[in-house]
């Protein structure tokens, strides 16, 4: 098997563990891999605007909407205009989320935190560094188009 392909077979089978893996935690939440997503990157970073909350999470801007409308509908994210420019949303969480968050102690940042403190830092470091020039990689790709 060439690098390449050997390469795309781990990042699948990566993905396709860590979707497993927060599909039930979160199946068991009745929330989504996106919704439980936005909801751990409110709760680390507090209210942002909804353009934020996209490049954190990797998604488009229509897309996130989608996600923090049914949020808001199962009471868990709110929007709020910014005061200082009525042009600017910024997304936060409620109450009802912060008692869900207390009651689980689980997010995705922490899961995939606890997995990696198994691995050496140097370990850590070269996964970190390898992701980032992927990443990098596909944004050129993408910027590209």
């Amino acid at each position: 098997m060439d690098q390449s392909n050997e390469i795309l077979t781990y990042y699948l089978r990566v993905t396709q563990h860590m979707s497993r893996h927060f599909r039930t935690h979160f199946g068991k939440l009745n929330l989504t891999f996106p919704q439980a997503l936005v909801l751990s990157v409110l709760g680390e970073e507090g209210p942002v605007p909804i353009s934020t909350l996209a490049e954190r999470t990797g998604s488009a801007n229509s897309t996130i909407s989608g996600v923090v409308d049914r949020l808001e509908k199962l009471g868990l994210a709110k929007r709020e205009r910014s005061e200082s420019d009525r042009r600017v949303i910024y997304v936060g969480v409620t109450e009802k989320y912060r008692e869900l968050h207390m009651r689980t102690k689980t997010n995705v940042s922490g899961y995939f935190s606890s997995l990696l403190e198994t691995m050496g830092e140097a370990d850590q470091a070269l996964v970190c560094d390898a992701m980032k020039k992927l990443s990098q990689a596909l944004s050129e790709e993408k910027d590209g188009e």
